[in-house]
């Protein structure tokens, strides 16, 4: 029964979404889920979280009802499901009356697979009564860490879902976020009544992600500006700011200097918000500049780069915001600058919250923790997984202080001389002052305290403002400083600056440095990085087309087919049904519905390509002078994989030898060989997954045509 079910997931996983094989744990939950168990399931951003409910509710009798927080999220999830022949509709606020009516007489008739619905429409009487006459596959809770309250995006109405447990016992239901740490995992389970649930942790780690981060120097904004427009020109992105003052500002100055960016805060009209994200989520090229009321549930897999330009609130917080970024699986960034400010603003902010203490406590916990992540002198990724009880075993060698370690100075003689001035002027003033205190500025207010006769006046001429401040907050960040909250952001010395004082212990603190440049990666994204100038071509035109085709539907360009389908269209150049449908992301329903389309645009390609003297004869003469296939798509301004298939033909017909053609050992040969034996010689994309993609299609499609020339002599 088990495995016949497997059989069916994979069926479904092939037919309707155009996957080949599961990843990682997504299997084992189908299968559990399938067979009507309970689940907590905890994966990262990108890592196929909705495939985990959407294939148990189409293998179960009945529609499956997912929870979702975010009316966005609704809608864009129901428009890719419904590009995949998937009966899906939602209910929120965002219908009419009599569009509500025309869902609920649909799920009423047993024609829906799948229903999103907000938690407050789910647990009216109405809504309940509805759902408990018809036969329902299943219960999905998505961002299930909003049920927590100790969590970074608590909601209440999330609380209520134990209802669903209470009310309908018998029907499995599945728990998912993409952040939650040991206690807000408990929180879940306890809240949810997910006590018999199998918890599925398939890790944190985003590889794709390169983090970096960055001390203030008074020039935030124009270091921003620069990494987009060195890095990321004309892509996606969000900029994150602690307030909406600064959202607005960062926004306009940035549509000054020429980029498309947008602001996006709680403070603006409703319909503003709505046009903003529509904007982003349909529009090529789109920042939004917003606060932390932006992104949860943004489906938009070609983010690629999340900014911060003020210190998040914590490690739960800057987790979820920097995983908006590149849920495709290609490279993005993690930028952020910050500075002492953040730290005493977001600590006025808890203590000034209506919280209890425990709370408060809890907030200082993991707001302390964010400090240290920034602070750090190792792998910030080996940091940051750590925290969610992940373990990575080497260093990343993809964030800033593994591409450049950070150096680090004694700072034992620094620190004993900001702490005696701390204490010297009596605990009561603020960064800013005490630093005038240490650099002997003359000014009124220093000689009106007489702060000019204290011993710690002008010892500090080592360091300049930057450097003192610098200092400042690693002291805070280490706790060897606090801040008092309740007067103006005094500084408090804590036990732990007693050892240093009496220097029975040495500091070593980092070097403060200018933000280190991004190293080259092996492929960009939106910028080509292809083989040659066909490659672009194609990828553009390609691009060109999904575009109309959303735009024509209302809908997102990444619902029609993600980036990452688009590049195989371009690597692989599939040249009948059969071969396109063999491509990630290609299900049954988007065959038929985009295919020839996308192969008019292919095929036209090719027809240019090989215009004269674009001819397979030209590139096989070309082989035989001595050039390699890359050398040919060079000279002759082609694909590598045109040539590829112009020296395929040469091997099919016996007039080069494959091991030639590849340029490969016989050891390698052979291993293709062994691959396309064991997957078979229809479908090339089974085959490229099995060598790890080592090998071009075109190397593969070779080899191909080689045993196929074999077997016909």
């Amino acid at each position: 029964m088990i495995e016949a079910q497997g059989t069916r997931a994979e069926q479904i996983l092939r037919t309707v979404f155009g996957y080949e094989s599961f990843r990682g744990e997504q299997a084992d939950i189908v299968d559990h889920m399938g067979a009507g168990g309970d689940a907590l399931v905890l994966m990262p951003t990108g890592g196929g979280k909705s495939l985990c409910y959407q294939i148990p509710a189409l293998l179960r009798e009945g529609v499956g009802v997912v929870v979702s927080p975010l009316i966005a999220l609704m809608q864009d999830q129901v428009a890719a499901l419904k590009q995949n022949g998937v009966r899906a509709a939602f209910l929120n606020s965002s219908l009419s009356a009599e569009a509500a009516r025309e869902v609920e007489s649909r799920l009423m008739a047993g024609e829906l697979d799948l229903l999103y619905v907000a938690p407050e429409r789910l647990l009216l009487p109405r809504t309940l009564e509805r759902l408990a006459s018809i036969r329902l596959a299943l219960f999905a809770i998505d961002e299930a860490h909003c049920v927590s309250q100790w969590g970074h995006d608590f909601r209440p109405e999330y609380i209520r879902l134990s209802t669903l447990h209470e009310r309908f016992p018998e029907i499995p239901r599945i728990a998912l976020t993409a952040t939650a740490d040991e206690e807000t995992r408990r929180e879940i389970i306890e809240r949810l009544g997910l006590d018999r649930a199998r918890v599925f942790v398939s890790g944190f780690d985003r590889p794709n992600i390169r983090y970096r981060i960055s001390e203030e120097t008074g020039d935030a904004r124009v270091r921003l500006l620069d990494f987009i427009r060195e890095e990321h020109a004309g892509e996606a992105g969000i900029v994150y700011c602690l307030s909406r003052k600064r959202v607005e500002a960062v926004a306009e100055w940035l549509c000054a200097k020429g980029l498309n960016a947008l602001p996006y805060h709680a403070g603006l009209p409703t319909e503003q918000r709505q046009v903003h994200q529509s904007r982003f989520l349909r529009e090529e090229g789109v920042i939004m500049v917003a606060t932390i009321a932006f992104g949860m549930g943004i489906d938009k897999p070609d983010v690629r780069f999340v900014a911060h330009l003020n210190l998040p609130r914590s490690l739960e917080a800057y987790y979820q915001e920097t995983g908006r970024a590149g849920r495709d699986g290609q490279p993005a960034d993690a930028w952020m600058s910050y500075g002492l400010q953040d730290v005493i603003t977001l600590r006025q902010m808890q203590a000034g919250s209506e919280a209890d203490e425990a709370r408060k406590r809890l907030e200082r916990h993991k707001l302390d923790a964010m400090l240290g992540l920034c602070e750090l002198t190792g792998c910030r990724r080996e940091a940051l997984l750590r925290y969610f009880g992940d373990v990575l075993e080497a260093p990343c060698g993809n964030c800033d202080n593994c591409l450049a370690p950070p150096e680090t100075w004694d700072a034992t003689v620094a620190a004993q001389k900001a702490l005696s001035c701390v204490h010297r002027t009596g605990q009561r003033f603020g960064v800013t002052h005490v630093v005038d205190v240490l650099l002997g500025r003359s000014d009124s207010r220093v000689q009106a305290l007489g702060h000019d006769r204290l011993s710690t006046y002008g010892i500090g001429t080592e360091l300049d403002v930057s450097g003192w401040r610098g200092l400042f907050r690693q002291l805070i960040a280490r706790g060897l400083l606090t801040v008092d909250l309740q007067g103006h952001g005094s500084l408090l010395l804590t036990e732990a600056s007693r050892p240093v004082l009496r220097g029975e212990s040495r500091l070593y603190l980092r070097v403060q440095r200018p933000v280190v440049k991004r190293q080259p990666r092996a492929r960009r994204v939106e910028a080509g990085g292809f083989d040659g100038v066909g490659d672009e071509r194609l990828w553009a035109a390609l691009r060109q087309l999904r575009q109309r085709l959303a735009e024509s539907q209302g809908v997102p360009a990444y619902v029609i087919f993600h980036d990452a389908t688009l590049r195989e269209m371009v690597e692989a150049r599939p040249d009948t049904l059969v071969r396109l449908g063999e491509l990630g992301g290609v299900g049954a329903r988007k065959l038929e519905a985009y295919g020839n389309d996308f192969l008019d645009v292919i095929r036209a390609h090719a027809a240019d390509e090989e215009r004269p003297p674009a001819s397979a004869g030209e590139s096989l003469a070309l082989f035989r002078a001595g050039m390699t296939a890359s050398a040919i798509a060079e000279h002759r301004n082609l694909s590598l994989s045109t040539v590829y298939a112009h020296l395929a033909e040469a091997v099919a017909r016996g007039e080069i030898e494959v091991s030639e053609a590849v340029g490969l050992d016989a050891v390698s040969v052979g291993r293709i060989r062994e691959a396309i034996q064991a997957h078979g010689s229809d479908r090339m994309k089974p085959v490229y997954e099995a060598l790890d993609g080592r090998y071009d299609y075109g190397v593969l499609r070779c080899v191909r045509a080689d045993m196929t020339s074999i077997k016909r002599d």
